[in-house]
C-alpha cells in the first residue's frame, strides 16, 4: 500500500478537521484551530496529513514549532497526536518521514508527543522500533499535558448519568440549585473579563500560574466563535462567583480551565456547572466528559488530592496515558536539551511569580 506524507495549508482546514473529529483519537489539541490558538502566542503551526494513493486521509498531526532559549533551535511538538491508528506501522512510518523532512528543514532538536493513547503492551515497543524515547516525569502535572486524567462516559440519559454520581455530588448539584445559583450558558465576549477575574482569585488563592487575559481573548477568537468551545458562569444574588471554559470536538467535550471566587463557595456552584456542562456534551451528541488532569499519586497527603475527590464524585474513570515520548534530530543537542530544561522550567516559573509579585496580578504566563 503505498502512503504519502505531505503539509497541507489553510485550504484544507475543514477536511483536516473532519479527519481529526472523526477518528477515535481525534482531540482538540490536535484541531486545525488550535494550531491558530499557538500560532498567535509565539508557536508556528504546521498540519501534516498521510494519504493512500486514493488520496484518503490516514493519519494527522498538528505539529507545532517553538525556538528553544540558549540553543536557539526549535523543537516540534504535536499535543495529544497525533492522530492515526497507534498499531498500525506503515502509517507511522510514512508519517515520520514527513516529520523527519520537516524536522531537517527546520533544524529541530526533537518531536514530542504525548498522545490520547493508554500502553496496551504494543504501544511502547512500537515507538521504541520507530526511534523514539521516553522522557519520563512525574505523578502529577509536571508534563506538557497532563498524564492521569478523569473520564466520564456519557452514552446513557441524563437521568441515569445523574443516578450514578457520588450521593454527596448529586446533593450538592441539589443544595446549588435550592440556594438559587443560577448557571449562565449562553456567555458573550463581554462575560470573559468576569471569567479572568475570577480565574486570578483562583490562580492566587492555589497558588498557580496563569497567562495574561489577552490569551482568552485569542480562545474566544479562535474557538468559542467557531464553536469550538464555550464559556459557562455561575451567578449568585445577581454576581459571578465560578466559571468555567469547556472545549469540544467530535463526540468529546474537555473541561478545560475552571475559576472561583473567594465568596460563596458554599453554594457549591462548580458541582452544578459541572452538571450543566454535563449536559450541554450530552445536547452536542457527545460520548464523552473529560474532567482532563488529575494526579497519578492517591496519597490522601498529596495537596492534589482534593482535585481528584472532587471529579471522581461525578464517578467516571481515572486514565493513565502512556505519557511523553521524544524523536531526537539531534542527539548532543537533545541531551544537553534534557539537563537544562528542568533548570530553565524552575528559572522560567521563579520569574513568572516575582513579575506576579511586582504586578500585583495573576496573569504571569506559563
Amino acid at each position: 500500500m503505498s502512503l504519502q506524507a505531505r503539509l497541507i495549508g489553510a485550504g484544507e482546514r475543514d477536511r483536516f478537521n473532519a479527519f481529526v473529529e472523526g477518528h477515535p483519537k481525534g482531540e482538540i489539541l490536535q484541531s486545525y484551530e488550535w494550531g491558530e490558538v499557538k500560532a498567535a502566542t509565539g508557536w508556528r503551526a504546521y498540519r501534516l496529513v498521510v494519504e493512500d494513493a486514493e488520496g484518503t486521509i490516514r493519519g494527522a498531526a498538528s505539529i507545532l514549532e517553538r525556538e528553544l532559549p540558549v540553543l536557539r533551535r526549535p523543537i516540534l511538538y504535536a499535543p495529544r497526536g497525533p492522530v492515526l491508528d497507534f498499531r498500525d506501522k506503515a502509517v507511522w512510518e510514512a508519517l515520520m518521514q514527513g516529520i523527519k523532512q520537516l524536522g531537517r528543514e527546520r533544524g529541530a532538536i526533537l518531536f514530542k508527543i504525548d498522545p490520547d493513547v493508554v500502553e496496551d503492551g504494543t504501544i511502547t515497543p512500537l515507538l521504541t522500533e520507530l526511534g523514539f524515547r521516553r522522557h519520563s516525569r512525574g505523578p502529577n502535572f509536571e508534563g506538557l499535558q497532563p498524564r492521569f486524567v478523569y473520564r466520564l462516559s456519557i452514552d446513557r440519559d441524563l437521568d441515569e448519568i445523574l443516578a450514578g454520581f457520588h450521593q454527596k455530588t448529586r446533593y450538592n448539584i441539589r443544595l446549588a440549585e435550592r440556594k438559587g445559583v443560577i448557571v449562565k450558558d449562553d456567555c458573550t465576549k463581554a462575560d470573559l473579563p468576569h471569567f479572568y477575574r475570577l480565574l486570578r482569585e483562583t490562580a492566587a488563592r492555589d497558588k498557580f500560574l496563569i497567562r495574561g487575559p489577552e490569551y482568552y481573548d485569542i480562545i474566544w477568537e479562535h474557538l468559542v466563535e467557531r464553536g469550538y468551545a464555550r464559556l459557562f458562569m455561575a451567578y449568585y444574588q445577581g454576581q459571578p462567583i465560578a466559571g468555567t471554559l469547556a472545549f469540544t470536538l467530535g463526540d468529546k467535550v474537555w473541561y478545560v480551565y475552571g475559576a472561583s471566587g473567594n465568596e460563596h463557595r458554599n453554594v457549591m456552584p462548580n458541582y452544578l456547572l459541572q452538571w450543566k456542562m454535563i449536559c450541554w456534551a450530552k445536547s452536542l451528541g457527545c460520548r464523552l466528559y473529560d474532567f482532563r488532569g488529575v494526579s497519578g499519586d492517591m496519597n490522601p497527603d498529596n495537596p492534589l488530592y482534593g482535585l481528584y475527590r472532587f471529579k471522581k464524585g461525578f464517578n467516571g474513570e481515572l486514565v493513565e496515558f502512556v505519557g511523553e515520548f521524544d524523536y531526537p534530530f539531534a542527539v548532543t543537542a537533545y541531551r544537553l536539551w534534557n539537563w537544562g530544561e528542568p533548570r530553565y522550567r524552575e528559572w522560567r516559573s521563579r520569574l513568572a511569580r516575582a513579575k506576579e509579585l511586582l504586578s500585583g496580578a495573576g496573569g504571569a504566563k506559563r
